[in-house]
């Protein structure tokens, strides 16, 4: 599986809001700053964010962003699912009923394998554990 940038550029935001949730809300020029992402594309990928629940948008003069949702109850399987649409390895992993041969494919089985051995490490990742990982280094 290859992720898009909005799948990797969501979750960089993220982290960002993450180490700077102390702070006011952020605007999002300065998370486009400090993570090299064009303020107009990273104002797109915040909007499935928010409609999802995860960041909350507040207006105004000390306006900006913050996360809606502990950074600990965040994993990357929820955000990658917002961006995506699915985490599974193929389509048939997502639904046999676009192959007719789902019911008789040794490589289903192993999709569907992939598929449930990521998402298990992507529902253990949260952000908060990434920022333990920053930290660290």
């Amino acid at each position: 599986m290859r992720l898009s940038t909005r799948s990797r550029y969501a979750i960089r935001a993220l982290i960002d809001l993450t180490v700077h949730m102390a702070e006011a809300p952020t605007l999002v020029r300065e998370i486009a700053e400090r993570e090299d992402i064009s303020v107009r594309y990273l104002e797109q990928l915040l909007l499935p964010l928010k409609a999802a629940g995860l960041v909350r948008a507040t207006r105004g003069a000390n306006g900006g962003f913050t996360l809606a949702k502990d950074p600990s109850e965040i994993n990357l399987r929820e955000v990658i699912q917002i961006m995506e649409g699915s985490t599974a390895f193929t389509e048939c992993a997502d639904c046999a009923d676009v192959c007719p041969r789902a019911g008789s494919c040794v490589l289903r089985d192993s999709w569907l394998e992939v598929t449930a051995a990521s998402n298990k490490i992507l529902e253990a990742t949260t952000l908060q554990t990434l920022v333990d990982r920053q930290n660290k280094r």
